[in-house]
């Protein structure tokens, strides 16, 4: 295995362990331990820790070791800890909390990009929200294309918004996108008022109409606040719902 693939892997397997709580609070881990665990050198269980230390996950104590942290240090907005998050038990509960930044930030987002935006980035708005109709209503809204589209709209609006600090959280909202395709939360066939909500939006933001941009981006937000809510209901059998 390649080394980048390597370090990958284990910084992967570690970080899933620490956000889904396999590795709690005060939890210490050690070079060697890693070393032998996945049969590589210190020089790489090195690396690994520099790396989680920079995500907020550990901290290297001295006459301890590699002491795990609490949430309250986790670089809790890195799309990679936003992943890992996603792939542990308290996933649902990620995705609420990650929906409510995006309805407190992005209908601004989407008013400033109906202010700022390019001519360039209004017409491949337009464009974005007929192929996602048109991949919707052929029931592929749950395909690779159909998230790429999406991913790439809001990501358009975030750093057309002419405020730098929403523009870099585009990364955060493509992580929230594609947590919620691969949890299954996003249907085939998405709900009419869903792809409408976007075609109003990009047409918004096309005419230069911060106000209804607003109002469509805090819909398209919502929409998908009420399908998390869904979610955490119990299903017929008691339990909730991945």
């Amino acid at each position: 295995m390649p080394a980048d693939a390597l370090h990958t892997t284990i910084l992967d397997t570690l970080g899933r362990r620490i956000t889904g709580g396999d590795l709690p609070e005060g939890s210490v881990l050690t070079l060697d331990g890693i070393g032998t665990e996945f049969g590589v050198s210190r020089t790489v269980a090195r690396e690994v820790m520099r790396m989680l230390e920079s995500f907020g996950l550990v901290r290297s104590r001295r006459r301890v070791g590699i002491v795990v942290l609490g949430m309250d240090d986790w670089q809790v907005l890195s799309p990679r800890v936003i992943a890992w998050r996603l792939l542990g038990e308290g996933r649902v509960d990620q995705l609420r909390t990650l929906t409510e930044l995006r309805r407190a930030v992005e209908p601004l987002a989407a008013a400033g990009a109906a202010r700022h935006a390019s001519p360039a980035v209004r017409a491949e708005l337009l464009e974005i929200a007929r192929r996602m109709r048109a991949l919707g209503e052929a029931g592929e809204g749950d395909h690779e294309e159909f998230l790429g589209l999406d991913v790439r709209l809001h990501e358009l609006l975030l750093r057309s918004s002419g405020n730098e600090l929403f523009g870099a959280l585009s990364g955060l909202v493509a992580a929230v996108l594609s947590g919620r395709t691969s949890l299954g939360l996003m249907p085939a066939l998405p709900v009419p008022g869903a792809l409408d909500g976007h075609e109003e939006l990009a047409r918004a933001v096309a005419d230069g109409d911060a106000e209804a941009a607003q109002r469509a981006m805090a819909a398209v937000v919502g929409e998908v606040q009420s399908a998390l809510v869904e979610a955490e209901k119990p299903s017929d059998d008691g339990a909730g719902r991945p």
